[in-house]
């Protein structure tokens, strides 16, 4: 193997391991979301990092505690679905944009909204480490509807689960 070959093995490896460390802060952002866990979300940021969700504008370290209010006041529960991930990546500097779904049951629990919308995200690799210098969340598309169906037998959990036997291939 040559030296140039060599060369660009190992850009191309730090460069999928580089992409691979920025999805994943990305998702543990919104597994934090989903879980309340402030601990989740706060590590996703840098100690001096910014979050802009439109009008509000928060320190990443205290980013949490406003996210969990305000997810708390107006559902019952909420998920986050990182769709579509753009990245570019400079050095220490990565550019991208994240589409997100974000569905949230009402506190009725029979209605809902549906929110389309992207993260415009910038992170920096600071001590080895990929974590967010700058968000910005935009709101692209949102949507009420009837969430009623989940008050249906069909959707309600019981206390008993079944048994599952799964069979081992032949």
């Amino acid at each position: 193997m040559s030296d140039t070959t060599l060369e660009q093995l190992q850009r191309d490896v730090r460069y999928l391991m580089d992409r691979s460390a920025i999805l994943d802060c990305i998702a543990s952002h919104a597994r934090g979301h989903d879980r309340h866990d402030i601990e989740l979300l706060t590590r996703a940021y840098h100690d001096d990092g910014i979050d802009e969700h439109g009008f509000a504008v928060n320190p990443g370290p205290e980013y949490a505690l406003w996210a969990n209010k305000v997810h708390a006041k107006g559902s019952l529960l909420h998920t986050h679905n990182i769709t579509t991930h753009t990245c570019e990546i400079d050095g220490d500097v990565a550019h991208c944009e994240s589409y997100v779904l974000v569905i949230l049951l009402n506190n009725d629990g029979v209605s809902a909204r549906l929110i389309s919308g992207r993260y415009i995200d910038r992170l920096e690799r600071r001590k080895g480490e990929w974590k967010i210098a700058l968000r910005r969340s935009t709101v692209d598309v949102l949507l009420s509807g009837d969430a009623s169906i989940l008050k249906t037998p069909f959707f309600q959990r019981t206390n008993v689960l079944p048994k599952l036997k799964i069979q081992k291939p032949v």
